[in-house]
């Protein structure tokens, strides 16, 4: 950005945009050598740019939050992303953006950060959310994940982490589907569900005996139900499908297994005040609760905090370790310097050093292992309910902090 601002110096009217060529275009400003400076660059930052260490690969959520991206508005995109009526007028160029990107564009790069010496970048998949939901536009969705996760493998990217419908389970079994195609990938492709799960359940009181849990048996449900049973709690699994219900049952130890409840009806949760939700639920649905229940939840979008009676936690986000540089935006509606529990979960598998690759079903017997390597590299959990002076299910180390808190 700096040569392609250097052309301004030697002609005085043209590119007067350092960060965002794009208005110099609309404007009729932009230097005619700048498409040829752009592809030497682009030659040769194969010998001389450096390789990101690890992979943060998003996608669009929708056509307003597309705009919430550094090249496009950069103090708009230092901020936590919101719906303000001042960008409503770029909505129509939102729209032919998306469109365009549907049928031309790849896999690109939209930020970095410094970590302990370490690049870290964020890649966009040019799909929009609603887009994951077409059964037509699934292949060319895989196809771009594969290809940016073999682009990633060239260049010796060390981790490459997938975020929210990049994942899914549908689309290709939470990353599986790419590890089998590809068994010498040397780039390890990491889901970061473990450390998600991890956030969620360590924002639950310790003397918590009852749970309800919504998307019971997806794969994030599955992993907390299996988890809190062998922890003596009782959890009300809402599935409407007793084969997949009777399949986390065998999962489970056998004498925790009385610990697990098959329900089918929101009214089987009508006296249960911790309400974990994997499902998008309805006002309606929440009346449900009693007064005082705390909904925790890891479903996107989040659900509407409907009850004035009752609490409702965040979505499952870590802040990065203080000693993090050169983060000049904010990830979707985190503040700055706050990610999602998934791409933190990416973050510590390429701290840690670990090889493997993290995808299809969740390890429950990590989950205090990637939890607390996430504490031992400065990562903190920033949910609401993760600050309240009630301690939580972690390993001792963790229920000694809060002991210390309480004094």
């Amino acid at each position: 950005m700096y040569r392609y601002h250097s052309l301004h110096h030697t002609d005085m009217k043209s590119n007067y945009c350092l960060f965002m060529p794009l208005y110099d275009a609309l404007w009729s400003t932009l230097n005619g050598e700048s498409w040829e400076l752009h592809k030497k660059m682009t030659s040769d930052s194969g010998n001389n740019e450096r390789v990101a260490d690890f992979v943060f690969l998003a996608h669009v959520v929708d056509l307003t939050s597309s705009i919430h991206a550094p090249f496009i508005v950069r103090s708009f995109a230092s901020l936590p992303y919101t719906t303000r009526i001042v960008m409503l007028p770029m909505f129509p160029t939102a729209l032919l953006s998306m469109l365009g990107m549907w049928a031309w564009a790849r896999v690109f790069k939209v930020s970095f950060y410094n970590l302990r010496g370490r690049l870290h970048e964020t890649w966009t998949v040019p799909r929009f959310g609603f887009q994951y939901f077409l059964p037509f536009a699934l292949d060319g969705i895989n196809k771009h994940i594969e290809e940016a996760i073999l682009s990633a493998d060239r260049l010796g990217v060390k981790v490459i982490s997938l975020a929210a419908l990049n994942k899914n389970e549908a689309l290709n079994g939470g990353g599986t589907l790419f590890v089998k195609k590809h068994p010498d990938l040397k780039v390890r492709v990491v889901h970061g569900n473990t450390l998600t799960a991890a956030v969620i359940l360590n924002e639950i009181p310790k003397d918590t005996k009852e749970v309800f849990l919504t998307g019971a048996t997806s794969k994030l449900g599955r992993a907390i139900a299996l988890y809190l049973c062998q922890r003596k709690v009782r959890v009300l699994m809402l599935t409407q499908s007793t084969e997949r219900f009777q399949k986390i049952l065998k999962e489970a130890p056998v004498d925790c297994q009385n610990y697990l409840v098959q329900v089918t009806k929101y009214q089987a949760a009508q006296n249960c005040k911790t309400w974990i939700v994997g499902k998008w639920i309805t006002p309606r649905e929440q009346n449900r609760a009693p007064a005082g229940a705390h909904f925790h939840q890891f479903v996107v979008p989040p659900i509407l905090a409907f009850r004035r009676d009752c609490t409702y936690g965040d979505l499952a986000a870590m802040k990065l370790p203080e000693d993090v540089q050169g983060l000049g935006s904010c990830e979707y509606t985190m503040d700055r310097g706050v990610v999602h529990a998934c791409h933190a979960g990416g973050v510590v598998h390429s701290l840690e050093g670990w090889t493997h690759h993290e995808v299809g079903a969740i390890d429950v017997n990590r989950i205090d292992l990637v939890w607390n390597a996430a504490l031992k590299h400065g990562l903190k959990p920033v949910s609401s309910a993760s600050n309240q002076d009630s301690a939580s299910f972690g390993q001792e180390g963790l229920r000694r902090i809060w002991s210390w808190r309480s004094l």
